[in-house]
């Protein structure tokens, strides 16, 4: 066991002192020297469980490090006892995961929190190998592929969803290689974006038949749509070739002048950058199915047009600009309005590019649809929502809502995500989405309220996507909110409640409810220190299971095929209005 020491200060009492002589100065207790001991261990690789030499092992605020030898053993000297913070490191390895997946958490997770006591055990890590994807890029005519960009996408979970998205882009060397290094294991796509020839465009005439070479943008291994792009599956360690070859095809030059609702042409806008001159914001290209292509655009004040270069083939040109002309914000709804100098406007045009620039396109723009989210409360059975205290300031400062592609991925750079902005009282406005499909998942800031439904024309977006056609407003919207949440108490056994020296154990919960909501509930982390009782508050009442995993997980938990597919079923707990549930975890051992 680990013993604790308590230093008692022993203070004399004062004696009364004669009229002006001082009293002698109490000496300050002295502190006791902290207890020191060594900290020894092995790391070994997560892949092979082989011992893993020249892995720097570290005390994280101070100056106590060692790299392990070539039996991967490390012992550290002169380490304090007591609660301490182990980090590992080393090229070509990962440490554990964050159980949360976004593009800023796939590096090392959480260090290693251990507690060092005299005679303690040797501690046992491991780090996994990375991944790493690699090729050549051949073209056509047999000249060097230097300088195509390639950019990688990666399948990740969000909001217990499997997504598509952007994992970083290279270019390739002169010989046309390129890599991908340092990959976590993983699901992995990529493609190229269009590359032009180098040589200057020719000045031609509006139904010339040849304009610019260029490569046109592919999906490994040569689909110019995403749902012909090769699935690249990659275990801890493993090395991907993926070879490509690009055929230069002639581009040409397609022309669009956008008309204002007051009749006038497009001129243009500056202001914050936002959808400015120049920019290839403003304008976004289209397959037939509706998703974005890799193809950019761009403003030319010169001739009021906006101007992109497409090989043949059928596409949609989607352009989303500002403008401050008086007259054109007649249409504009009140919301927007409100405090802007400047309006978002939209429009699009489907066409085709068979063997000829398109010069003679116009897009008529309309104000940008306005994303409506109305907001309610309802209260129990027996009395009305508790929110008039809370709602001065109305719902929408409590409820974050968030859009999330569906079934998509980005290829032109934008983001995906949109979020909902403050739109007046009990309103909430999702700004900067287009059409598509989307996710809504909700968070409510105030754990007093919970979310009871959310729907869009009669349809159920906790079951379905949100979907919006080109050039189409949403249905209404209405989230509504409860005030009689229930509570879970999450408690771990006692065999497992007791942070005994070692590395301390480290639990990933997901609450997942059995039934359809936009509610998000992120995985939690239960460890000892923290303490024996996790207390989740803000849940909508009704049936739930609970899955516990003794290491970090990322679980696709709203698809129930992975949830069947788990080894154990999970614990199942059902949740009263406004009550607090009680669970034991059923958590591994150590």
């Amino acid at each position: 066991m680990l013993g604790i020491v308590f230093l008692a200060a022993l203070c004399p009492a004062q004696e009364m002192q004669p009229p002006g002589e001082q009293a002698p100065q109490s000496t300050p207790p002295v502190a006791a020297p902290a207890v020191l001991t060594a900290v020894h261990g092995v790391v070994r690789n997560g892949a092979t469980g082989a011992p893993l030499p020249r892995v720097l092992v570290r005390i994280e605020g101070g100056e106590i490090a060692q790299l392990t030898d070539g039996e991967g053993r490390f012992e550290l000297a002169g380490v304090a006892v007591g609660p301490q913070i182990i980090r590992l490191r080393k090229p070509g390895f990962l440490d554990r995961p964050y159980a949360t997946e976004d593009l800023g958490y796939q590096g090392d997770g959480p260090a290693h929190s251990v507690l060092v006591a005299v005679g303690m055990q040797g501690l046992n890590f491991t780090l996994t190998p990375t991944s790493a994807i690699h090729g050549r890029i051949e073209l056509s005519t047999g000249d060097p592929a230097e300088g195509i960009q390639i950019t990688l996408l990666k399948q990740m979970i969000r909001n217990g969803r499997a997504v598509w998205a952007q994992n970083g882009s290279t270019k390739t060397n002169g010989s046309g290689a390129y890599r991908f290094a340092g990959l976590p294991s993983g699901v992995y796509a990529l493609f190229t974006r269009p590359t032009m020839e180098s040589e200057p465009a020719a000045t031609v005439a509006p139904r010339a038949k040849i304009a610019q070479n260029g490569y046109p943008s592919v999906f490994y291994p040569e689909a110019r749509e995403f749902s012909g792009a090769a699935r690249i599956r990659l275990k801890a360690g493993e090395q991907a070739e993926a070879n490509l070859r690009l055929t230069l095809e002639p581009f040409y030059l397609v022309k669009v002048a956008a008309i204002l609702p007051n009749g006038k042409p497009y001129g243009g806008h500056r202001s914050e950058g936002f959808f400015s001159q120049g920019s290839a914001g403003p304008v976004t290209v289209l397959d037939t199915t509706g998703r974005r292509l890799a193809y950019t655009g761009q403003f030319d004040s010169a001739t009021n047009t906006f101007q992109v270069e497409l090989p043949d083939g059928t596409y949609t040109l989607m352009v989303n600009v500002l403008s401050a002309e008086a007259n054109s914000a007649i249409q504009v709804s009140t919301t927007i309005r409100s405090g802007r100098e400047s309006f978002p406007f939209s429009g699009f045009a489907e066409f085709s590019v068979e063997g000829h620039p398109a010069a003679d396109l116009h897009i008529p723009l309309s104000s940008m649809p306005s994303w409506p989210i109305h907001l309610s409360a309802i209260g129990s059975i027996t009395q009305p929502a508790k929110t008039s205290s809370k709602t001065e300031k109305g719902l929408q400062a409590m409820v974050a809502v968030t859009a999330m592609e569906a079934n998509e991925v980005s290829t032109d750079g934008a983001i995906g995500d949109a979020s909902g902005e403050d739109a007046g009282p009990d309103l909430l406005e999702l700004m900067g989405v287009s059409s598509g499909h989307y996710w809504i998942s909700t968070q409510v800031n105030d754990r007093s309220l919970c979310v009871d439904s959310f729907s869009a024309g009669g349809v159920n977006l906790a079951r379905e996507p949100l979907s919006v056609a080109l050039g189409a407003s949403p249905p209404p919207m209405e989230l509504t909110l409860r005030d009689d949440c229930a509570k879970l108490a999450l408690t771990l056994p006692p065999a497992l409640a007791d942070f005994l020296p070692g590395e301390e154990p480290f639990y990933t919960v997901y609450v997942v409810p059995d039934f359809d909501t936009t509610a998000d509930i992120p995985p939690m982390t239960v460890h000892p220190s923290s303490g024996a009782t996790l207390t989740v508050d803000g849940l909508t009442p009704g049936s739930y299971h609970v899955y516990a995993f003794n290491e970090p997980v990322r679980l696709e938990y709203r698809n129930p095929a992975v949830l069947a597919a788990l080894p154990t079923p999970g614990q199942q707990v059902s949740l009263s209005p406004g009550m607090t549930g009680n669970l034991m975890l059923e958590v591994p051992g150590r």
